[in-house]
């Protein structure tokens, strides 16, 4: 009886419950960093590093998912290739952060330690510049977008989409996996960058540092969110959920496909690279491995665990299935790939809208 109020109320308010619980987990999260740096560790209050750290790099994750969901969710592209371009926007920051460790390394050089141990004696052509973090950034972004607007030219322009499309997608993410570790490209090879000192002169690890990447990453997924929301209603947003469902007839009304999607395909690999830029900070860490075609068939996961084609949905599923891996990897880590894979299927049986689909028709229901 008692539930069967409650959701006739939530049916009558609309979308007020949803925009409650959107407030008060803003709310939460804009409190995480304040409570990491002034409160007593003893306290129960209290936001370790290794929280602030967590939820920084799932608030990472979201902002990616959200990505993938305006090409695939609006536009009804699937890509599987979305992991390159967050990682190339992480070896972007990387770079800077690399050069930002000085003679503080373990060779005491100019140069990154893994160029000295290689036996490089000055810094590739591509690294010029890397010092200042204005131009780290422009890679994070300018690289992935660059790349995305080359491969969407080539693969829009000759209409290969579908299985096609996810196919050409992964199959350059597996390329650049390749490319990234071998040691004569110049990117750290397997290992990758680590062992970061400082960004802008700050210690990295410092607990002002990271709550201050941790506030930026909740203000860049807050800005794509609102952004996101602004582009899907507009007539431009109509136009992407017409390629999805009837590019031919879209075409036969006078428009030309390309270019929609062409913009929106950029713009979500541009996104991504500012969140692998944000991400990298924060963990420590980015290395070829974060190109695996398994991480970008992840990141589909999350957006269909979520509900594609409603923003909301995919930040949920990112949100959702990150938390439940660091759980399950350190409680049952033989299981974290059966747990994932059952997920998905009993997503795409019984969810097909996904998470919020399912709070959705409890409303509806009510």
């Amino acid at each position: 009886m008692q539930t069967s109020l409650s959701l006739r109320l939530a049916t009558r308010l609309g979308p007020q419950p949803l925009k409650l619980a959107g407030a008060a987990a803003l709310a939460v999260l804009l409190a995480m960093p304040a409570l990491h740096l002034w409160t007593d560790p003893a306290s129960s209050l209290h936001v370790s590093a290794y929280t602030l750290t967590l939820v920084g790099k799932i608030l990472c994750y979201a902002i990616v998912a959200l990505a993938m969901d305006l090409v695939w969710g609006y536009t009804g592209l699937l890509s599987l290739g979305h992991g390159l371009f967050f990682a190339l926007g992480g070896y972007g920051m990387g770079m800077y952060l690399m050069r930002a460790i000085g003679h503080d390394g373990n060779y005491q050089s100019d140069l990154p330690d893994f160029m000295v141990f290689l036996d490089w004696k000055s810094l590739p052509w591509f690294w010029q510049g890397s010092e200042h973090l204005a131009w780290a950034l422009c890679l994070a972004v300018g690289v992935p977008g660059l790349l995305a607007l080359v491969f969407g030219w080539l693969a829009f322009r000759s209409r290969i989409k579908g299985v096609y499309f996810s196919i050409m997608t992964q199959a350059l993410t597996y390329a650049a996996m390749l490319l990234f570790f071998r040691n004569e490209t110049g990117f750290g090879g397997n290992n990758g960058f680590t062992d970061f000192k400082r960004i802008l002169g700050y210690g990295i690890a410092a607990p002002g540092t990271r709550a201050t990447l941790f506030l930026l990453t909740v203000l860049l997924l807050v800005a794509a969110l609102a952004a996101g929301f602004w582009l899907v209603h507009s007539k431009f947003g109509r136009i992407l959920t017409a390629i999805r469902d009837a590019e031919s007839r879209l075409m036969f009304c006078g428009y030309n496909p390309l270019y929609y999607k062409l913009f929106i395909w950029v713009a979500s690999a541009m996104l991504c690279g500012l969140a692998g830029a944000l991400y990298v900070p924060q963990v420590g860490i980015i290395n070829p491995g974060e190109m695996s075609p398994a991480n970008s068939i992840e990141i589909a996961i999350w957006v269909a665990v979520g509900g594609r084609g409603s923003l909301i949905g995919p930040v949920l599923g990112a949100g959702f299935i990150n938390a439940a891996k660091s759980w399950f990897t350190v409680a049952f880590p033989e299981y974290w790939l059966f747990f994932l894979g059952a997920l998905f299927i009993a997503t795409t049986l019984f969810l097909p809208r996904g998470l919020l689909g399912l709070l959705r028709s409890h409303k509806e229901n009510a």
